[in-house]
């Protein structure tokens, strides 16, 4: 009777030990500072046009393995297309970004000009729509697909307030186009073509609070060959260069590259007679023709 009232003892005292040393445990874990990973981060918005072209699969392959590293974010893929494709869609899934893909063909009268044709215009305005009723809050990015992108670009832009800015590599004969600061301020910028342009600089170069475009609802990109960051920009206005925030160190990294792959002919169709039982014919459903 004496042992078993002793093994309830010892039980007893076990088991509130037990607990007492859980409920430190678990108050010392409260007090340690959060993962990065488990704080949740403002939103990021990416928004990139695309079109199809041999090389579309391959390029969009390259930005979304590069997107899946950073958290909370959604890329908005916008193709220049009159109807959906499956190829873009599967691709898609398989790498596994959150997104939302739909269409903005660009307007007749400029895809008949002879003259240099405004690319991704209606893409990226298709965007801005897309942000105005659906976003409130964050920061959205223009990511051509055919670009390189540093991550850490990503993580700076993402507490953006108004407008940020900084420096994208191999542009023009310059290499680099950025704005040009002095004592922590932007006193120019330098770019290979100024043309004219309030603010010449590349499209991967600078990154918007959702917010802030709420407040600008007419801002849009025009549909102007070589002026749509120029203009775009403007129709920010008001905004003052002493409100754009400059991030890669003060502008003295580059984290962004204009790198444009070389273009290729589109593939010949395998020949279905040669070659009708083999994998090539599974492969060749995989490529992009324009």
């Amino acid at each position: 009777m004496a042992v078993g009232k002793s093994i309830k003892m010892y039980l007893t005292i076990f088991v509130a030990t037990t607990c007492m040393y859980m409920l430190l445990y678990q108050y010392h874990i409260s007090r340690q500072p959060m993962p990065q990973s488990d704080i949740i981060k403002p939103p990021l918005y990416i928004i990139t046009p695309t079109y199809r072209r041999p090389e579309q699969l391959a390029e969009l392959t390259r930005l979304g393995y590069t997107l899946k590293h950073v958290v909370n974010l959604l890329w908005l893929v916008i193709e220049d297309a009159n109807k959906t494709s499956e190829l873009v869609i599967e691709t898609l899934n398989r790498i596994g970004v959150p997104y939302e893909y739909f269409l903005a063909p660009m307007p007749e009268e400029y895809k008949k000009t002879k003259k240099a044709k405004p690319r991704g215009v209606s893409n990226r305005n298709r965007g801005l729509q897309w942000l105005r009723e659906n976003a409130t809050e964050g920061v959205f990015y223009f990511a051509d697909d055919d670009n390189t992108y540093d991550i850490s670009i990503f993580e700076q832009m993402r507490y953006t307030r108004k407008v940020s800015m900084w420096p994208v590599g191999l542009v023009t004969k310059y290499g680099v186009s950025s704005p040009i600061i002095k004592g922590g301020k932007i006193i120019g910028f330098y770019d290979g073509w100024i043309g004219g342009r309030k603010y010449p600089v590349d499209m991967a170069g600078f990154a918007v609070s959702v917010k802030f475009l709420h407040e600008r609802p007419q801002a849009k990109m025009p549909f102007k060959p070589g002026y749509e960051e120029d203009g775009f920009l403007k129709s920010l206005a008001p905004l003052d260069n002493a409100e754009i925030e400059l991030l890669a160190n003060n502008c003295t990294e580059v984290l962004t590259w204009h790198t444009q792959t070389k273009k290729n002919n589109a593939a010949e169709k395998v020949n279905a007679t040669k070659y009708g039982d083999t994998n090539l014919m599974f492969i060749d459903k995989a490529l992009v023709r324009p």
